[in-house]
Formats: structure tokens, C-alpha cells, sequence
């Protein structure tokens, strides 16, 4: 089992977190489908103000009492926010939901110079946990990739994020274009001698409306077939486990207390309010579960924050049928798997899950059934796609 939230977060199942979004990027990476947009200009004081209002808004809205297990400031590139809007943000969250010795708060970060630079910064403001965007660990491949970090930087700037920081994780991708397995498992074994708890490591999919899916449909992109990704994937479970950082999500490695907190408030199954230009939440509300999304284009994000007090749609509920199928979709990504009580209590007293597939599939070792546990194996977290496809059909 991974670890309980923290005795002073919030006791509701799941947790509860913030999730800030920061829209903004030097450049657009041509694999990113993310809500991420570059301007040349932004202005500093009227997005920190609105940041504030809009997470007033939701504070309004959130029953009295709810603690924070965690915050996370997402993106694009967080990091290109000065540290005083970081501090601003984490006071007034500290103001309406308390932050406490034990809540993660992360960042995500580019490994730039000018970027690194600013990591004493976001620590001084409250920040205690950095999450790098490394990608890659040589210059030809963060070319291709639309980087604009070179590999010594980004071999700087762990360097520097251990100095400052006691917990720390950084994303590399896989199946690359031109990627061999033997590469890959050199690669992955000099991420490891850098890395201290965690690491990120995605297998590149191509989007639709991306660059790369532009240059594959034209025929100047190739990307390892199904059988080269399956066998890259599995080479990153074998020296992942040696090194004593198993995954405890699909794509997410880490050693023992070292996962990350707020992405286990998702896939457990938590609340959080998400605040920022097209970020998502998940809030329960007298008894209901409500979806909340805002605007994702970020100049119509900071009109309606600054006519209104908030950038969001209106709320969607989120059926009993709905909740039982997303508990389970973010639960059996975890090593841990997800409680068939929890699932039955989400979906309003029915159990949502075809338990004839649950035994087809465990015949099949891809899943397995312990008690009120049922969890995906390390077969089914690869297959997730067709596992879910089965228990939901």
C-alpha cells in the first residue's frame, strides 16, 4: 500500500488538493496537447490578482473544515511565474484551507538557466517539492523533441534542485523517434544516478492537433511500432525495479514515501479545486460530485476572473454511473489497485464493475482479486486501455 495523506490533511477518501494552472510557455513543444500558450508579454500583477479572486471564488463554495493534502502548480511552465506570485497563491490557499508541515507543494519547471535560476525563489515561497521537464538526456533528441534545454543544463539543474530541494522528480520520454532498447536502458541508467525518489517516464503518444501529428500524417515522422514501445516499456519496469523504484502508477516510479501526493489525490479518487485558464475540478457539494472546468483561452480566462470573480462554466454533476467509472479508471492505474466498496459507495450503492470480466481477465493475469482489492497487474497496467474497455463494457 502507498501512503495515507498526511494526519493533517483533509479526511475525506481520496484527499483534497489545489491544482494552479499557469498557461503560459517560452515555446510550444510540437508533442504537448496541454493548454499551454506563448505570449510575449504578460502582466504579472493582473494574473497574480486574478489567480487570488478566482480561488476566492472557490473557497466560497467549499464546505467549511476541508484541509489541504496538497497544491500543485501546473502548466505549462509554472516556472516562468515570479516566486512572489507563488507565495501569494500558497498564502491565500494557507488562508482558506490551511497549509500544513505535512502538505506537498509542487512545481513544475523547465531546466533553463534562467528558469533554475529561480528555484531558491520558489522554495523561500513555500514550494518544497520541484518537478523538472527533462525529456531527454542528449542534445539530439531534445531537438527533436522542441526543447529548449540543452542536456547540460538539464544535468545542472537536477543538480541545483538537490541542493534545494529534499524531494524532487523529473519526466523523461520514451519511444522516441529512432529509439533502440539498449539506448533507452543507458539512458534510464543515468537518469537513475541523478535521481533521489522519483521519476516520470512517458511513452510519447502522438496527438491530434500537435505538430507531430501533423509531420506523422505526412509521412516525416516515425515512432517505434506497438512490439519496440512494448519492449522499451519493459525494460524501464526491469531496471526501474532493480533500482528500487517501482512504478506505483502506470507511468509514475518512485521509492517508498517518495510518490507524488497530489497526483495520488486523482487517482484515489479525491476532491480538488482547479483555478487557472482551462483547469479541471472534482468537488463534492451536498452529497454530490460536481465537475468544474474554466476557460481555457487565457485572455477570456482573465476577462470573465475580472468581471465576475471566476473564469469557470458552469458546474456538471457527475452521476452516481459516471463517479464508479472514473474511481475506477484512476484507481486501477495504481500498484495498489481500488476498493470495490469505494467503487460501489461512488456509483450510489451499485457495484460498477462486470465481475465476470474481473475473473476472464484474472484467468488471464491481468488482473487479480484479493478480498475487497482488485487491482491491475503489471500485464494489465500496460493493456490498461483494454482492461478498462472489458470490466466497463
Amino acid at each position: 500500500m502507498l501512503p495515507l495523506t498526511p494526519p493533517d490533511a483533509d479526511a475525506t477518501p481520496g484527499g483534497f488538493g489545489l491544482y494552479v494552472h499557469w498557461p503560459f510557455c517560452a515555446s510550444k513543444c510540437p508533442y504537448c496537447d496541454f493548454n499551454s500558450h506563448v505570449r510575449e508579454g504578460v502582466d504579472q500583477a493582473r494574473w497574480r490578482a486574478a489567480m487570488l479572486r478566482e480561488m476566492d471564488h472557490f473557497a466560497a463554495r467549499v464546505p467549511a473544515g476541508r484541509r489541504l493534502s496538497s497544491v500543485f502548480f501546473g502548466g505549462g511552465t509554472p516556472s516562468l511565474m515570479p516566486p512572489e506570485t507563488v507565495a501569494a497563491v500558497l498564502e491565500r490557499a494557507d488562508h482558506h484551507w490551511g497549509i500544513g508541515d505535512g502538505v506537498e507543494v509542487t512545481l513544475e519547471a523547465n531546466p533553463t538557466s534562467s528558469e533554475a535560476a529561480r528555484f531558491a525563489g520558489f522554495r523561500a515561497a513555500g514550494v518544497n517539492r520541484l518537478s523538472m521537464g527533462i525529456q531527454a538526456l542528449n542534445d539530439a533528441d531534445l531537438k527533436v523533441l522542441g526543447r529548449k534545454h540543452s542536456a547540460p543544463e538539464a544535468m545542472a539543474a537536477i543538480a541545483m534542485a538537490k541542493g534545494i530541494f529534499d524531494r524532487f522528480s523529473f519526466d523523461l520520454i520514451y519511444a522516441r523517434p529512432g529509439q533502440t532498447v539498449a539506448a533507452w536502458q543507458d539512458e534510464l541508467s543515468r537518469a537513475l544516478d541523478m535521481a533521489v525518489g522519483h521519476l516520470s517516464l512517458y511513452q510519447l503518444t502522438i496527438e491530434e492537433g500537435t505538430q507531430f501529428h501533423t509531420l506523422q500524417q505526412r509521412g516525416d515522422l516515425v515512432v517505434p511500432d506497438e512490439d519496440l514501445a512494448g519492449d522499451l516499456y519493459e525494460a524501464t519496469q526491469v531496471l526501474l525495479n532493480q533500482a528500487g523504484m517501482p512504478a506505483y502508477e502506470v507511468s509514475n516510479h518512485a521509492r517508498p514515501g517518495q510518490e507524488s501526493r497530489h497526483n495520488l489525490v486523482y487517482w484515489r479518487y479525491g476532491d480538488y479545486v482547479g483555478i487557472g485558464p482551462g483547469a479541471h475540478g472534482r468537488l463534492t457539494l451536498k452529497g454530490e460530485k460536481v465537475a468544474t472546468r474554466t476557460h481555457r483561452a487565457p485572455e477570456i480566462w482573465l476577462q470573465r476572473v475580472e468581471e465576475g470573480g471566476t473564469g469557470a462554466h458552469a458546474d456538471e454533476v457527475v452521476t452516481p454511473d459516471q463517479r464508479g467509472r472514473e474511481a475506477l479508471m484512476m484507481g486501477l492505474r495504481l500498484a495498489e489497485g481500488v476498493s470495490l466498496a469505494r467503487l460501489t459507495a461512488e456509483a450510489g450503492g451499485v457495484n460498477p464493475v462486470d465481475m465476470a470480466a474481473v475473473d476472464r481477465l484474472s484467468r488471464h493475469g491481468l488482473l487479480t482479486l484479493d478480498g475487497d482489492r482488485l487491482t491491475a497487474t503489471a500485464d494489465g497496467r500496460q493493456r490498461l486501455n483494454g482492461v478498462l474497455a472489458a470490466l466497463l463494457e
